[in-house]
């Protein structure tokens, strides 16, 4: 079936127009003079009125926990998540049981990613073998990948980080560094704030993110390795890389919806509410929030990290590091940030959409989301398709519902049937 959007607004060559969109059967069609996009055979005409039509996002750090931990997550629910959320590519974190480190543990994540996936998957390699910071891996031999992390752990010697900088240097690949000082943690987990003292919660200091990253930007500069930082978190992480920026560091960095939506003041005795890095203090937030919006925070990434419930059920000290985000990161920010005018909705495609697919080399032609911003909705996390549920949040109204998403001129996914359930 071929659908016709009518009168909608679309996302055109950097603007924002009113127009047609044909959409399915293997092409994308757009008519912005009024000339008629109408053709014989099975076409369903409807209303663009409070559509948006917008290049399918792209979320370059996504936990899908296959193989090794599908109790989790699977990548058949995860994809399916990320589809109905208007994603039409999604790039997967590598902390799994095979760690892809070799050629043969990629290629086990590659084969179950070619039968269970439902939008596409890019799925990173690890750093060093296992994830354990004492070897490089094969790195020339793993280039499949769409590029090279230790996330969950991160590399804490310098010297592994400087080999593995001038390995994916010469091989034209981007690491994308999980910046944490493990010496720094002192068995904390949430922010070393306010909230932790007053409540005798163990805290995580800022330094112990921004030091690497830091150290990584030395490094960069050095070896001129195109470098990525991971969810950062911090105003010192935001000044670090503005200042390595205005150097010519080859650096990007992403940054996640909970840390400019959320700080400690929100935080509640709850496993919904922990993950790491943890939410900051306010002043935190506000940098990022002026990092996003001076383009020097590059893309909005979701670090969607699904657990059982069991493992989200034991409070903010006993609780699992992690939080479902794909489904609500797009609705999130368009409510908070665009209808707020904090930044315009051409910064949040940007940031969701056209920076990330530009970094990490991933085309999108083809490929788009239609959101409805016409009605509000309640985050209801028994109602998310992830098998993850843990939600900051939980019960927070929204608009801007995928409704459709098109994948090569394709319709993939049509949530239109279940409109207004």
């Amino acid at each position: 079936m071929k659908i016709l959007f009518e009168n909608a607004w679309i996302y055109d060559n950097g603007s924002l127009k009113r127009g047609s969109a044909q959409l399915g059967g293997g092409q994308v069609r757009f008519s912005f003079d009024g000339s008629s996009l109408a053709e014989n055979g099975d076409i369903l005409r409807v209303s663009g009125d409070g559509r948006l039509i917008l290049p399918a996002l792209t979320d370059v750090h996504v936990h899908l926990r296959e193989p090794g931990f599908s109790y989790k997550e699977t990548i058949k629910s995860g994809t399916t998540a990320a589809l109905a959320s208007g994603y039409g590519a999604v790039c997967a974190m590598p902390n799994l049981d095979p760690v892809p480190d070799s050629p043969a543990h990629l290629e086990e994540e590659l084969s179950l990613i070619r039968r269970d996936a439902v939008t596409r998957v890019f799925p990173y390699a690890s750093i060093t073998v296992g994830e354990r910071g004492e070897a490089l891996s094969p790195m020339d031999r793993l280039t499949d990948a769409i590029a090279f992390s230790d996330d969950g752990r991160g590399v804490q010697r310098e010297e592994m980080m400087l080999r593995a900088m001038e390995t994916a240097a010469s091989l034209g690949k981007i690491i994308a560094a999980h910046c944490e000082d493990v010496s720094l943690l002192n068995g904390g987990y949430i922010h070393d704030g306010v909230y932790a003292k007053q409540h005798a919660h163990r805290g995580i200091c800022s330094e112990s993110e921004w030091r690497p990253i830091q150290r990584d930007l030395a490094l960069a500069e050095k070896t001129g390795c195109r470098y990525h930082v991971c969810h950062i978190s911090t105003k010192e992480s935001v000044e670090l890389i503005r200042q390595a920026k205005a150097r010519g560091v080859d650096v990007t960095c992403e940054t996640a919806p909970h840390y400019l939506l959320l700080d400690e003041n929100d935080l509640q005795e709850d496993g919904r509410f922990k993950m790491n890095p943890p939410l900051r203090g306010k002043e935190d937030r506000l940098a990022l929030l002026r990092g996003i919006a001076d383009g020097t925070i590059d893309m909005i990434a979701t670090d969607h990290a699904p657990h059982s419930p069991a493992e989200k059920a034991k409070g903010l000290e006993k609780s699992a590091m992690g939080i479902t985000g794909i489904e609500t990161a797009f609705p999130l920010l368009y409510t908070e940030l665009v209808k707020k005018k904090v930044i315009s909705l051409l910064r949040l495609v940007e940031l969701m959409s056209l920076a990330p697919n530009r970094r990490f080399g991933i085309p999108n032609e083809g490929n788009y989301a239609v959101f409805d911003i016409r009605n509000e909705f309640r985050i209801e996390p028994e109602r998310l398709l992830s098998m993850g549920k843990a939600t900051p949040f939980a019960g927070w109204r929204v608009s801007g519902k995928c409704i459709m998403t098109v994948l090569n001129g394709q319709i993939a996914y049509n949530g239109m049937e279940t409109e207004g359930r």
